[in-house]
């Protein structure tokens, strides 16, 4: 039985997601990353009750595929000042008992590298760089640096923050917003420090997040308000300089951190989309992840996110199976309904609908929390600990909800 095509552009969690879940609705799926392989070393990602959810509507064993990957389930979540005093904690315990599941800490190598095992033999090919897509003649062609084309019948775009196919679809959008922060992150190993809590740390201008994972590692990362491309000779030294002063476990696991090559903390300047996209999608080019909505880190989202972008299209989308190949004029095509309706294009403008107005205003409210993060007058940030300090810890977690409860798929 002849299959629609999809490609898929890059290799992140965004487009191995999408990979998956087309592959696991029938599609022929072939997934084009620039990069010779997918990357060992990294960070981690938190994968939230709402992607969780999301994940188990494509059927991948999130929870299993994680503690494959080393992940953890920390035992409280909260925001503390750089003297360890706690402005607001919760138990997991209860966000699983809210919610369903509590949320995931994994390494993010190791759970991209999970997705990817999951497709096909030769579905992924790396050092693979799409230079064009051409949609000119209603279907598209996927043009490579290194050939041949790759012809289908639909191109999922999740080429990354920078992405080069929003930029040639979208020439005047506005782009990406510096946010005015860079960031750190890292992976240590520490299995000696005994530390179960998931938590952030604000400061004046700064923050650290610490996230315990289950094989003895941490996932570390840093902010600092400074102007866009700044940089140090030695990030291990900068973080101990910035943060080394601060409360425990903060000052051990910078010792850690000192130890690794430099190369292994990663330092990237932080920017969101500069306004939301007219539309997700392109006659049969659909965008998502941080192709469709970059959004700032604050509230762990963007990964999130960019999983249940996967799961929408591939729900809304038909079946890859081609029942009546007579609809088709090539095998390689077949995306007629019996009835002569276009399904692909009406499947994507039901995705814009569906997923447009929720990431935009994830990555607004993403926006906002971090500027308060990034207080540094002394006034501003002592109002707004204090302000922490007196929300219940139970309404905290209910202002969550939309996010946490937010994924449903279309009907």
């Amino acid at each position: 039985m002849p299959k629609r095509r999809a490609v898929v552009v890059g290799a992140g969690i965004g487009g191995l997601t999408a990979a998956h879940a087309l592959h696991r609705r029938g599609w022929h799926v072939t997934v084009c990353e620039r990069a010779p392989e997918l990357p060992a070393t990294g960070a981690g990602i938190g994968l939230a009750p709402n992607a969780l959810r999301a994940l188990d509507a494509i059927g991948v064993d999130a929870a299993r595929a994680a503690r494959a990957a080393g992940s953890a389930i920390p035992a409280t979540m909260g925001v503390r000042r750089s003297d360890g005093r706690w402005l607001t904690r919760v138990a997991t315990a209860d966000m699983a008992a809210r919610y369903g599941t509590a949320p995931i800490a994994v390494p993010r190598p190791a759970f991209t590298a999970a997705l990817a095992a999951a497709l096909p033999p030769g579905a992924v090919r790396f050092g693979t760089a799409v230079t064009a897509v051409d949609d000119a003649a209603g279907r598209p062609t996927v043009r490579t640096a290194a050939g041949p084309d790759l012809p289908a019948d639909l191109v999922v775009a999740a080429d990354g923050i920078r992405s080069p196919l929003r930029r040639a679809y979208f020439p005047a959008h506005p782009g990406l917003h510096y946010i005015g922060e860079t960031a750190w992150r890292t992976l240590v190993d520490a299995p000696d420090l005994g530390i179960s809590d998931m938590s952030e740390t604000w400061g004046r201008g700064e923050r650290f997040g610490v996230t315990p994972l289950a094989d003895g590692r941490f996932y570390l990362y840093a902010t600092a308000v400074v102007p866009a491309g700044t940089r140090s000779a030695d990030p291990r030294a900068e973080l101990l300089e910035r943060f080394g002063t601060w409360h425990d476990p903060i000052p051990a696991l910078l010792d850690r951190v000192r130890r690794l090559d430099p190369a292994g903390v990663l330092q990237n300047d932080l920017h969101d989309l500069a306004a939301p996209l007219p539309t997700l999608h392109h006659g049969r080019i659909v965008w998502l992840g941080d192709a469709a909505h970059a959004m700032a880190p604050n509230l762990g989202q963007g990964g999130c996110q960019a999983i249940e972008d996967a799961a929408v299209l591939a729900h809304l989308l038909p079946a890859g199976e081609i029942a009546d190949s007579t609809n088709s004029a090539e095998g390689a095509e077949g995306a007629e309904g019996a009835d002569g309706a276009d399904l692909i294009p009406a499947a994507l403008a039901a995705y814009t609908a569906a997923r447009r107005d929720r990431t935009d205003a994830v990555r607004v409210r993403a926006r906002r929390v971090g500027r308060l993060g990034a207080l540094r007058n002394p006034v501003a940030v002592a109002a707004r600990d204090l302000a922490v300090l007196a929300t219940p810890a139970p309404l905290a977690l209910r202002g969550m909800d939309d996010l946490f409860n937010g994924f449903r798929l279309p009907a």
